[in-house]
């Protein structure tokens, strides 16, 4: 009986071996970049939210745009979703080996900045009076941002070798990045919503 176990074991044993040996952890230059992206956005976006009136960040450049207040809240809704999207994405087996992503780092680097196009939201995370007070948005996108930062400094999870998408194919460490860059593009609506020449002085 003991040899019949081992021998239905075996199977399972080669298959753990070869997924180790396929997925290495991430490079430092992948963990860097990362890093530092995650940590700029989160450092920024409490910067230009910081000292603002009550009237500055419900105001509205016009009735089909958010506020600053519904930006923050947008961000605090949407990115639980996005970690839990990663996590599911890295728990199955590599599979990027024969696959390839339909876009660069440098795709997903410009997505933050480029603002020119304006996505609409959808996925439940339009909803963006789910928090009425800036200060529990702030509180739910820190508290995960800290858990995420954590990961990125500790995970040995080769996110390169994880494919994340159906349609549109990434790999799941350009995944984790545009989590970052999609929170750079509400910065930088929020630096429009001041910039507007209506925005209250106070």
């Amino acid at each position: 009986m003991p040899v019949m176990r081992t021998i239905r074991v075996q199977p399972f044993l080669v298959l753990a071996m070869t997924l180790r040996l396929y997925a290495a952890p991430m490079t430092h230059e992948d963990r860097e970049h990362l890093l530092v992206h995650f940590e700029m956005t989160g450092q920024v976006l409490a910067e230009e939210v910081r000292g603002l009136s009550p009237a500055q960040l419900e105001y509205k450049a016009s009735p089909d745009r958010w506020s600053i207040r519904e930006c923050v809240s947008h961000l605090a809704v949407a990115e639980p979703d996005y970690w839990r999207d990663l996590q599911k994405a890295v728990k199955a087996p590599p599979d990027m080996k024969d696959k390839k992503s339909v876009a660069t780092d440098a795709d997903i680097l410009w997505y933050g900045i480029d603002r020119v196009v304006h996505t609409k939201t959808g996925g439940g995370h339009e909803k963006v009076d789910t928090y009425k007070d800036l200060g529990e948005a702030l509180a739910k996108f820190d508290a995960l941002r800290a858990t995420m930062i954590a990961y990125i400094k500790t995970t040995d999870d080769d996110l390169r070798a994880h494919s994340f998408g159906n349609q549109e194919l990434i790999d799941s460490w350009q995944w984790m990045l545009e989590i970052s860059t999609h929170a750079e593009r509400h910065i930088q609506q929020i630096r429009e919503v001041k910039a507007d020449p209506n925005f209250p002085k106070k």
